[in-house]
């Protein structure tokens, strides 16, 4: 077919498309299809400008780049008091895909030559941006002998991400923002139960918390928070927690409490001979629980004075238990801090390993990154220091082994307050009626 019917036909559609969007535009609404969110500009003009780029500069790319490799076998010289011993020229790039479209970028796949192993492509990724003129690229390898690249063209977290009420996929699954392929951020709290975030003054901690706890709401799910700054952070969410402490006195008797919660909760699936919530009868299971720690450090600091020091103890200890024996019992823990070294307190280096999901905002220092993200990938933490202030909102978020960038959504003090509105679950306690109340030790007002 020639080329110029081609594009008569191509432009013809277009055509078409444009006179009648408001007869199949409506149309796809009502299905869940949200025409006007495709990126339209990109699939016409920025992804063929990108992919014929990546298609003409491959070959050099490979090259410099150590990517190609010699399929002719090693010569050798011999002259007269000479030997030269080497690798022929014209080195075969690696087989390259066609540049598959998504919505913020393409992907390709690259079959490895014999021998070769994916390193040499990681330590390539940055030379691809610059080459391809695009915000970043990311190798992974699911396959033997395959790796495939992630372009994005744009950054989809730039700007402000704007908080969506919407019905939960599952229970337990949250909402929080978008990620750096433009897919919704999901923290789901049955596949991770526990999480760590970090960060420094003004980079967003409070404000994913606050969008954890506006998609938490409309779910049957129990909120318990410790806000040692008063309240000033959680205390906006007012009667949706079934419990709030707002210093560390009352966040040793609420967490002692939560501590008897999972004791009772044991029983239960022990006398119906389970080995978690989640295989009760619905008529039978528990609701679940949620403990939003903000400022972990207010629970650890000391004034010297052996009752402060046992408080903070008391604290390491209690928050240990509940992410050690939480997550099968449906009782889930969230900690945000700025840091979560041993240099705050004890226990805290065990407590840090138990948290499987984490998030890193900005940092000022390397070794803030490292404590967060160091066990998962050096990658990772270099991302995480590289995140600048008017960056407020976007993280490094890791778990299962895998890492990206995302950015939380901002919650308005109105849909805060509109959700501190509403109601509790009734009776989330097994052992105290609603409403919860506490004291220091854990004894019932």
């Amino acid at each position: 077919m020639p080329a110029s019917l081609v594009v008569w036909i191509l432009s013809a559609l277009l055509l078409v498309g444009v006179l009648t969007q408001r007869w199949w535009e409506p149309r796809l609404e009502a299905r869940g299809v949200r025409p006007r969110q495709w990126p339209v500009r990109w699939w016409l003009v920025g992804y063929p400008s990108t992919a014929l780029r990546i298609v003409t500069t491959w070959r050099r790319l490979a090259y410099l780049n150590g990517l190609s490799v010699s399929t002719a076998p090693d010569r050798r010289v011999i002259g007269r008091d000479l030997v030269v011993q080497g690798q022929a020229l014209k080195p075969k790039p690696p087989r390259l895909s066609w540049p598959v479209p998504t919505a913020t970028g393409l992907t390709l796949r690259v079959l490895l030559h014999p021998g070769q192993t994916p390193a040499p492509y990681y330590a390539a990724a940055r030379a691809m941006e610059h080459t391809w003129r695009v915000h970043n690229v990311r190798v992974t390898s699911p396959r033997r002998g395959q790796v495939v690249i992630h372009v994005t063209a744009m950054d989809p977290l730039a700007g402000v991400v704007p908080s969506v009420r919407g019905p939960a996929a599952a229970l337990l699954s949250a909402d929080v923002g978008r990620t750096e392929d433009g897919e919704p951020w999901l923290i789901d709290l049955r596949r991770v139960p526990h999480w760590l975030v970090t960060g420094a003054t003004q980079s967003g901690k409070s404000s994913l918390l606050a969008a954890l706890v506006l998609a938490l709401a409309p779910q049957r799910v129990a909120l318990v928070g410790v806000d040692c700054k008063g309240g000033m952070e959680l205390g906006l969410f007012g009667g949706r927690f079934s419990a709030l402490a707002i210093d560390r006195t009352q966040a040793v008797g609420l967490l002692s409490r939560v501590v008897d919660e999972i004791q009772h909760r044991m029983s239960v699936c022990r006398s119906w001979g389970k080995r978690s919530v989640w295989e009760l009868p619905d008529d039978q299971r528990p609701v679940p629980l949620v403990v939003i720690v903000d400022e972990l450090a207010e629970l650890y600091l000391t004034d010297g004075s052996r009752e402060s020091r046992d408080e903070a103890e008391q604290c390491g200890t209690l928050l240990l238990r509940i992410a050690q024996l939480g997550a099968a019992l449906g009782v889930h823990l969230v900690i945000a801090g700025q840091r979560v070294g041993s240099d705050i307190g004890p226990r805290v280096t065990a407590l840090r390993a138990q948290l499987g999901g984490r998030v890193a905002h900005r940092v000022h220092d390397e070794a803030s990154a490292e404590m967060t993200l160091g066990d998962i990938n050096a990658d990772a933490v270099v991302t995480a220091q590289n995140i600048t202030e008017d960056e407020q909102g976007v993280a490094v978020v890791a778990m299962g082994g895998r890492w990206m960038r995302a950015r939380s959504h901002l919650v308005s003090t109105a849909e805060a307050a509109e959700v501190g509105r509403s109601d509790p679950p009734v009776n989330p306690f097994l052992t105290q009626p609603d409403p919860v109340t506490f004291e220091k030790g854990g004894v019932a007002a």
